[in-house]
């Protein structure tokens, strides 16, 4: 997509707009009933026992909390939970996620499985899984992270967990919203929604506006629209169907700052001509019916287009002072577009039954997925900053994977279950350039087995544990050459293992497990842009622990906190991706969180400290920092966030956050080029308005 068309697109919002207040003065009109869940898939479920059901460790974050914690981004949100790190973006605001589990590097959420309503987010699955997109955390309603072996339900590349998020059912009525903020920030909001209680429809919609100047001059303008609605076809059946658009243009870069500027505190952008634009369509059809009590189907039908146009300014040099780029309108290429285009559809369904065989309760799950995607790769150049070029690359890369799994819950007895499971994940990769006419494929069939438990020790405390084989295939760029020839890699395996003790007693509850993640061979996966085919390959060992603990100290005051230790986190062997013994990039040894909160009569407010010890930014373990800014130690640092929310009746509320409170002046990342500054103190204030 050229970058003028981002522009066009804008036009579309006034029309959006006026369906939005279409949509309020219909739905105001509606008959108001109790809240209506429409169906979709969770990897917990909704189910009053569903978590303690589950062999491996499971975080649910509602409503409620995210609006206690008035985050900016879906990350803000996802870094309060235990074992999940998040490395700064680009952009500093969420919209381009790093987010990492147990030790895996966070670079670009590529050894995570991002969902959306149990529907594949990231752009591709088996060509490229990168992540450029992140929805708004302002239509998300809640969100779950599945680490240990039941994440088999869902995949590839769950070695690490699956992160599930809830989006919103409009509120009934219309609602309006508003944020402002330093750094010119401006959030607006509009929801509607309704339901009729004469053919059981429900449905709203959901419009966001924002922007900001940012705080390293990487300023930002994205729109988003929720449209979704369901029917009840029957008393035990129902359709919903949701469609997403999304429109974010970024003033952001690789490029970040050199020692100098880290050090002088400057706020300029460091690559001002580079821009990062994407636009995303989505569509969920999703299912569900109700058999009998005991035999539930859900079937989800998915698909989406996603759009990045990435272009960014050559550099000619780099200096500790600065990045020198290479001028333009002076008669030679001086901008690159590394432009995508991605495609998926599939359909997942997935049965549940309940049944006794051989004297013992059982629960089954049974499930298949039929899956294809495509992605359009180019690269264009321009010697001006028109943000539009000639072609030098094109090519046009698919892929298909069908996957089955099963899985089986047999209750031993009322206190302990055993859960054996299995998936079979069979996928074929095309690479074709459009240019030079060469192509070529790859298949490969992984079958990945798990084996689960539950047990009661008491009604206080839940004993939980898994072995289970984590599976991640490589990417199109490492598994085929620019020339088309299959490269025999075998995708990444790890053997992973989990034990963990959960339970509630009265004010306090606690959820703690150590693990360990044995990778027999971890890949690099190389960039289609850069048009580099090998990939290097190794061992690794992850071993670690996580705490969490909450207590309910009365008169409305109440306390949590966790922490994620791993002391192993290291190359094993010496191999190209880092010498024996040498720390993985990006995997802080301790990462921790606290918060203490107030809540009483319609007001609540929290204040929560966030630690993150050193890490390195290189398989090489390199301390000292080089002259530009790429390699050294990433120093611990530590911030403090104070949020706080007010119902001044049932329809009104205003609400606020203070992040960063000492204004901590950190480094978040040195990848992929330069110092990323973390954000400093910033604020966003606002009120949100229930019309009924």
């Amino acid at each position: 997509m050229k970058h003028q068309d981002i522009f066009r697109s804008r036009n579309k919002v006034a029309w959006f707009s006026s369906l939005a207040l279409l949509y309020g003065s219909s739905f105001s009109g509606l008959l108001k009933a109790q809240q209506i869940e429409l169906p979709r898939i969770d990897i917990v479920g909704r189910e009053e026992n569903a978590l303690s059901s589950i062999p491996g460790t499971v975080d649910v974050i509602n409503q409620k909390r995210m609006e206690e914690l008035q985050p900016q981004s879906l990350q803000d949100v996802l870094k309060t939970i235990p074992g999940v790190n998040i490395r700064g973006d680009e952009g500093g605001f969420g919209a381009i996620p790093n987010i990492g589990i147990r030790g895996l590097n966070p670079s670009r959420s590529s050894k995570v499985l991002l969902l959306e309503d149990g529907a594949p987010i990231q752009p591709s699955l088996f060509i490229s899984n990168a992540s450029y997109y992140s929805p708004p955390v302002e239509r998300i309603g809640g969100l779950e992270v599945l680490k240990g072996a039941s994440g088999l339900q869902y995949g590839p590349s769950n070695i690490g967990g699956v992160i599930n998020y809830l989006s919103k059912t409009p509120s009934q009525g219309f609602k309006l919203t508003g944020k402002v903020g330093n750094y010119g920030y401006r959030l607006a909001e509009i929801e509607a929604g309704g339901r009729s209680d004469s053919n059981g429809a429900i449905g709203g919609i959901n419009l966001i506006q924002s922007e900001s100047s940012g705080y390293q001059g990487n300023g930002f303008k994205m729109y988003d629209i929720l449209m979704k609605g369901g029917v009840e076809i029957n008393q035990n059946q129902w359709l919903s169907l949701k469609y997403t658009h999304y429109d974010n243009d970024i003033n952001t870069s690789y490029v970040g700052l050199r020692p100098n500027q880290f050090s002088n505190r400057s706020t300029a952008n460091p690559a001002p001509n580079d821009r990062f634009v994407t636009q995303r369509n989505a569509v969920d059809l999703n299912h569900s019916i109700e058999i009998s009590p005991e035999t539930k189907i859900n079937t989800l039908m998915y698909w989406s287009k996603l759009t990045r146009d990435y272009w960014r300014q050559s550099i000619v040099n780099r200096t500790q002072d600065a990045t020198v780029f290479n001028a333009c309108n002076m008669g030679s290429n001086c901008l690159v577009g590394r432009n995508r285009e991605f495609q998926m559809l599939g359909i997942d369904s997935r049965v549940t039954h309940a049944y006794s065989a051989l004297g013992l309760q059982n629960e089954s799950e049974f499930g298949i997925r039929l899956h294809t995607e495509s992605q359009i790769n180019q690269l264009v150049s321009s010697k001006t900053l028109a943000y539009s070029g000639q072609l030098s690359l094109h090519e046009d890369n698919k892929a298909n994977s069908v996957a089955m799994y099963g899985q089986n819950r047999f209750l031993i007895s009322k206190d302990f279950a055993l859960i054996p499971g299995v998936r079979v994940e069979s996928y074929n990769q095309t690479r074709s350039n459009v240019m030079t006419g060469k192509a070529g494929g790859a298949k490969n069939v992984e079958t990945i087995p798990q084996i689960g438990a539950t047990w009661q020790l008491i009604p206080q405390a839940q004993a939980y544990g898994s072995i289970y084989k984590g599976f991640a295939p490589a990417q199109l760029a490492t598994a085929i050459n620019d020339k088309g020839v299959d490269q025999q890699l075998e995708p990444e395996r790890s053997t992973n293992m989990e034990l963990g003790l959960r339970g509630r007693s009265g004010a306090f509850s606690y959820d703690s497990a150590v693990f360990s993640m044995n990778f027999s061979n971890q890949i690099v996966n190389q960039s289609l842009a850069a048009g580099i085919s090998k990939a290097n390959g190794g061992k690794s060992l992850h071993q670690g622990a996580e705490l969490a603990l909450a207590y309910q100290l009365g008169r409305g005051w109440g306390l949590n906190g966790n922490a994620t230790y791993i002391p192993v986190a290291k190359f094993v062997g010496t191999n190209s991706l880092g010498r024996d013994g040498n720390r993985i990039p990006y995997t802080p040894k301790l990462t921790s969180n606290l918060g203490v909160g107030y809540e009483k009569n319609g007001f609540n407010t929290l204040v929560s400290l966030h630690y993150v010890s050193a890490q390195y930014a290189d398989s090489a373990n390199t301390v000292e920092q080089n002259a530009i800014g790429t390699l050294g130690e990433v120093p611990s640092f530590a911030t403090v966030n104070w949020s706080a929310n007010y119902a001044i009746n049932k329809d009104w509320k205003v609400f606020g956050v203070i992040n960063n409170v000492f204004d901590k002046r950190y480094i978040s990342s040195r990848s992929p080029d330069g110092i990323f500054a973390g954000a400093p103190l910033n604020f966003q204030a606002g009120m949100s308005y229930q019309f009924n």
